[in-house]
């Protein structure tokens, strides 16, 4: 459904949002080495999850590393999507058609636009730390060990 660097990316934020603070910061390798992604490629991620602080934050130097504050482990998974630039694989038609609406619905358009309401609702209400709640509390995994 998504690309590789949205899976990576929603891996490591809840990666992250689950073993960080301002006061534990993790390194690249601890946060690739936990997600099955990587190194170089968690670094190019990161550096987009880091603009502007906006969902990761990051401290440069011997006991710098990537966290996230209270305030970003609140924000809703969507906002992953969104810094990704892939929001809108939830808005488009699963057939990948331009021109498929309510008018003129590709075959799947009916059956899919309630399993497509359903995921928008989710992603916009499930936040990050439930996520990593879940990692957390053993009830779901980030990795493929």
């Amino acid at each position: 459904m998504f690309s590789k660097s949205t899976e990576y990316a929603l891996r490591a934020t809840i990666y992250i949002a689950q073993k960080s603070s301002e006061n534990c910061k993790l390194g690249i390798k601890a946060i690739s080495d936990a997600t099955d992604s990587p190194p170089h490629f968690t670094a190019k991620i990161l550096q987009v999850l880091t603009k502007n602080n906006k969902i990761i934050s990051s401290v440069r130097g011997p006991n710098g590393g990537f966290y996230m504050t209270e305030e970003a482990k609140s924000l809703p998974v969507r906002s992953v999507l969104d810094v990704m630039e892939e929001d809108s694989v939830l808005e488009r038609c699963i057939l990948g058609l331009n021109k498929c609406s309510e008018a003129k619905p590709c075959p799947m358009h009916s059956q899919y636009k309630l399993i497509k309401q359903q995921l928008i609702t989710l992603f916009e209400t499930k936040t990050i730390m439930e996520l990593a709640s879940d990692i957390r509390d053993g009830e779901a995994f980030i990795n493929n060990d």
